[in-house]
């Protein structure tokens, strides 16, 4: 099973985590909004149809690759507040290993392969954020 929700709702991590177990073992990555360098709101923009089915396509890789019995990504849009959740995601598979690796292939690939646009309001200023050259080395491990 695989699920991709790209929305403006709050990521409700008991929910999401009673969906995926199945068997074996469960892993979840909770991303939260940061407020460094005083950032007071963060703003998403995504391109509904393209954002969730670039999710889908890293799900499924992921799920071929480690041989998932599940795979969620839930991904927030929208402004937000500096501890707010941004992101889950979340892998089920008969061994931890294989959801671990999994878990840690999927955030590393959506932060660079997703097409979301930030924006950070700081002192009443809004300003785009750019792309991190650790998110880029990151998700060339995986490779």
């Amino acid at each position: 099973m695989i699920r991709v929700v790209v929305s403006t709702a709050v990521i409700d991590l008991a929910a999401e985590l009673a969906a995926l177990e199945r068997d074996g073992a469960v892993v979840s990555f909770t991303g939260l909004v940061r407020g460094d360098d005083g950032v007071a709101t963060l703003e998403l923009e995504h391109y509904p149809g393209a954002t969730e089915a670039a999710l889908g396509q890293l799900a499924e890789a992921a799920s071929a690759r480690w041989s998932l019995t599940a795979a969620t990504i839930v991904h927030r849009v929208g402004p937000m507040a500096p501890g707010e959740r941004i992101v889950f995601v979340g892998t089920c598979a008969p061994h931890r290993g294989a959801a671990l690796e999994a878990c840690a292939f999927l955030i590393d690939r959506l932060k660079t392969d997703a097409p979301f646009w930030k924006r950070e309001t700081v002192n009443g200023a809004a300003r785009w954020v750019e792309a991190r050259d650790s998110d880029d080395v990151a998700a060339t491990r995986w490779e």
